[in-house]
């Protein structure tokens, strides 16, 4: 059966045939996790990344660069990603660690707080450009501790 007959029936195969595993800000960060899982022999596929490398303020408002995998490859996967997954180190290399619940789970996240932090957002916003000034902080991923 050639591709144009297949209609709503091949959309709705193929919609049941990926599934999400993760979600980026930037089509950069996903395409360096979908090299990793190919690696390992997964396929992969990546969506709303076009959207999102033509205009970058919309990644939020769409959920972002989406990771899918085939359903029955999830679990390795996810191992993979847990495998990787990068927290915020200190200047000797050894993982930060939260100093209210002792985590080493930290994440490096901008801050938008103070009020000269709030202008820059908001005129880069209206100027169209990358925010000007962005103050940074780190976040316990176990008990959303900023510090």
């Amino acid at each position: 059966m050639p591709l144009e007959d297949r209609g709503i029936w091949y959309f709705c195969k193929m919609s049941n045939t990926f599934i999400t595993i993760a979600r980026y800000q930037y089509s950069s960060e996903a395409q360096i996790i979908k090299g990793r899982l190919e690696a390992d022999g997964l396929e992969v596929f990546i969506a709303d990344n076009y959207t999102i490398d033509t205009d970058p303020l919309v990644s939020n408002a769409i959920g972002g660069v989406k990771l899918k995998v085939r359903i029955e490859d999830e679990v390795k996967a996810k191992e993979i990603l847990n495998s990787i997954e990068e927290y915020s180190q200190n200047d000797e290399g050894t993982p930060m660690i939260c100093p209210n619940c002792q985590s080493t789970k930290i994440h490096y996240m901008t801050n938008v707080t103070d009020l000269k932090s709030l202008m820059s957002f908001l005129v880069s916003i209206l100027a169209g450009v990358l925010p000007l000034y962005t103050k940074y902080n780190h976040r316990c991923e176990n008990c959303k501790h900023k510090f």
